[in-house]
């Protein structure tokens, strides 16, 4: 019951829905309490109240935003209190007091400082904000200045008001007491700290603490482009939970020879981005992205199709690609909007023949296989479980846009799935790493969710004292501290390069403090790089093998989930064709039961799969395979065929292809700017540059910025 009023506020948790219950219920406790009147009932009932919201706004609610679209704001909230206090200090016979007409003018005073501090603060942001947002360029000659700190800003609102406390306290006192001068210091302390916070606030208007003008920074910006000469953008937009989409495509952009450059759309996108030492770019508007000098870039990437695409596919001078952000049977991986694209890039052979058999208008002349080039760190299998208990993962992808049933397995099958695997005759470990997307859309694919993850976490604490596996935790006791040990020093080392688990900055620097400093630096990105490996390894240790375990969040990352499991439970997706790179055997769900002949007719990746229905009858099969090694897996051949078509051959190596495809259409791009020139007699930028500017050379990879 609680879960379900948990879904239906949507709200993170219980203490958040019990805190808007004291909201609820507290106001008119504390109206009661200065009608009756009755001092204490009032104080409790006001801490109660207070207390309540500052819990929400430190957990950031939903019900904030919620609360304010029914006219029950912040300001509104503590302004109802207040207005109680007046009651109060009538009620009790103090109408003719000194303290009561003092009281109101206090409190109307504070709050005519609500308006300066709340336009300082505005003020203080908009001039922090700069047009763009950048990582990895030098900004050096903008002299951007430093934020004010960020405890001024965070919260500001909240911060304010909360400083009606020592008035309200020293009222109550006085009252109780009698004596006036503790309510009188209170309200002073009140009015004096709330002018100080707008005093403080004020320096940080002066020209000197702005960011430069619009113009200036984009003129900056034009100028270091012309400096460093991009040759391929990496453009993305899409929302803050799409992040993983470029994420998956940064170490690729950062092995591509010439000069590579990521170019975003959004701003909630640059925090989530994974460390990297390509130059980014985000830019929101529009009218400043078509006005920015991207002359010298020859080839466009794109990983989402997404209506911001237009802003950059109405550049001739560069050639468009849509390389996705994953290879799957899906409808999305044969859109009829890629026909938009000069060239449509896919893993294998499946890719072309899919939008062969679709004819949405995408020529098989445009479509150009160059392989899966974030799978190289994919270990193949060995034909046996890596530990006594084998592993199986659990990956469902999230729900979809429609009401499709064959979009996922999570909502006909999931906890099928999940529960056969927790009682296989045979133990077996799970791990659940749903999409991130998962819940968003649909309530029901949320409480789904939510009903496997408490199955999964009930069978870990079952399997915590379940005595076959006393002699093995006992021996692993040590080990797994030392890991936890390994863990904490290893992510209070992240904390120090200023990096989280999704490799987002972690100083509290706002976006135009963040952008210049934000340079390239080859070593803390080395560094980073090793950490996570690091923390990897010793998160797998820090349990036990035969522990199952829910992972949600960017770290482990599904990579690293496919490393350490023997088998998969999937849906239609690209974790499925991801996964067949390692070779292990892997279980698709036909959700919408067409049938395995039908499903396997229309969905290629699951050629080589075990094909579960929603009961998850067939599942003994997977497991077979998993235990049995190839004598007992007739599917193993099969998988290595498909992993060929999938994603095309293993030598050369899919950065080489990738590498190649860039330059080839490159110097088609040259080849088209050259002949505009000749043809309109108008010179076009960089007609007579040095080829190599344009179409990069196949020899070294070079991602240096250049300031």
């Amino acid at each position: 019951m609680i879960s379900t009023a948990i879904r239906l506020a949507r709200v993170g948790s219980g203490s958040e829905l019990a805190a808007a219950a004291v909201i609820g219920l507290g106001y008119p406790c504390v109206m009661l309490a200065a009608l009756i009147p009755n001092l204490w009932f009032f104080a409790a009932a006001v801490a109660a109240t207070y207390l309540a919201d500052r819990h929400l706004h430190r957990r950031n609610s939903y019900l904030i935003n919620r609360l304010s679209k029914v006219r029950a704001g912040l300001p509104i909230r503590f302004l109802v209190r207040q207005l109680l206090l007046i009651l109060l200090l009538a009620r009790m016979q103090l109408a003719e007091q000194t303290i009561f007409y003092v009281t109101i003018a206090s409190l109307l005073l504070f709050y005519a400082l609500q308006a300066p501090h709340g336009a300082l603060v505005t003020l203080i942001r908009l001039r922090r904000r700069m047009p763009v947002v950048t990582r990895n360029i030098d900004l050096g000659m903008l002299n951007i200045p430093s934020a004010p700190p960020k405890r001024l800003l965070n919260r500001s609102a909240e911060k304010m008001l909360h400083l009606d406390v020592f008035a309200v306290a020293g009222v109550l006192i006085a009252v109780q007491s009698g004596a006036h001068v503790v309510g009188y210091a209170g309200l002073a302390i009140t009015l004096v700290l709330a002018v100080a916070y707008v005093a403080v606030l004020m320096p940080y208007t002066r020209r000197g603490r702005r960011v430069p003008p619009v113009d200036t920074v984009l003129e900056s910006i034009d100028t270091w482009l012309r400096d460093y000469r991009p040759t391929t953008v990496l453009y993305f937009s899409g929302s803050r939970e799409s992040a993983y989409q470029v994420n998956m495509w940064l170490e690729t952009m950062k092995q591509l020879d010439g000069r590579p450059l990521i170019i975003l759309r959004e701003r909630h996108i640059v925090p989530q981005l994974g460390p990297t030492s390509v130059p980014v770019i985000c830019v929101p508007s529009a009218t400043h992205l078509m006005n920015m000098d991207l002359s010298t870039v020859r080839v466009a990437l794109y990983a989402a199709n997404v209506g911001k695409n237009i802003h950059m596919l109405r550049v001739p001078t560069m050639k468009h690609v849509f390389i996705g952000h994953g290879d799957s049977d899906k409808v999305a991986s044969i859109n009829p909007f890629s026909k938009v694209y000069d060239e449509v890039w896919s893993a294998g052979r499946a890719g072309r023949d899919r939008y062969a058999l679709a004819d949405v208008g995408v020529r098989d002349e445009d479509i150009v296989e160059v392989g899966r080039p974030q799978l190289a760190p994919i270990q193949t299998w060995s034909g046996t479980p890596k530990n006594p208990v084998p592993t199986v993962l659990y990956a469902p992808t999230w729900e979809g846009w429609d009401d499709n049933p064959g979009n996922t397995s999570i909502l006909l099958a999931g906890e099928n799935i999940v529960r056969r695997l927790l009682e296989a005759e045979e133990p077996v470990r799970v791990l659940y790493k749903p999409h991130p997307f998962t819940g968003t859309r649909s309530l029901r694919a949320k409480a789904v969710h939510d009903r496997i993850t408490a199955m999964v976490e009930a069978a870990a604490a079952e399997r915590a004292t379940d005595p076959r596996w006393a002699k093995d935790a006992s021996a692993l006791r040590a080990e797994q501290a030392a890991a936890k040990a390994e863990l904490a020093r290893i992510e209070e080392r992240l904390g120090e390069l200023g990096a989280t688990g999704k490799g987002a900055p972690k100083s509290g620097k706002d976006e135009a403090e963040t952008s210049r400093d934000a340079l390239p630096d080859p070593a803390r990105e080395a560094e980073l790089a090793k950490l996570r490996d690091e923390w990897n390894d010793a998160y797998w240790r820090s349990f036990g093998w035969w522990e199952h375990r829910v992972i949600t969040g960017a770290e482990p990352r599904l990579y690293d989930c496919f490393n350490e499991s023997d088998g998969m439970v999937s849906d239609i997706s690209s974790v499925v064709s991801d996964f067949i790179a390692s070779g292990k055997p892997y279980a698709v769900t036909d959700s919408a039961e067409l049938g395995v002949e039908e499903f396997k007719q229309q969905n290629t990746a699951v050629r080589a799969a075990v094909i579960l229905n929603n009961q998850a009858e067939p599942l003994g099969e997977l497991l077979a395979a998993i235990r049995g090694g190839e004598s007992a897996d007739p599917l193993a051949e099969a998988r290595r065929e498909l992993k060929a078509y999938l994603l095309g051959p293993d030598e050369p190596a899919s950065i080489v292809q990738f590498n190649d495809a860039v330059r080839a259409l490159a110097a088609k791009s040259e080849a088209r700017n050259q002949g505009v020139a000749q043809r309109t007699g108008v010179e076009v930028a960089l007609a007579a540059a040095d080829p190599s500017d344009s179409a990069p050379e196949s020899t070294g990879v070079d991602s240096t910025v250049v300031g």
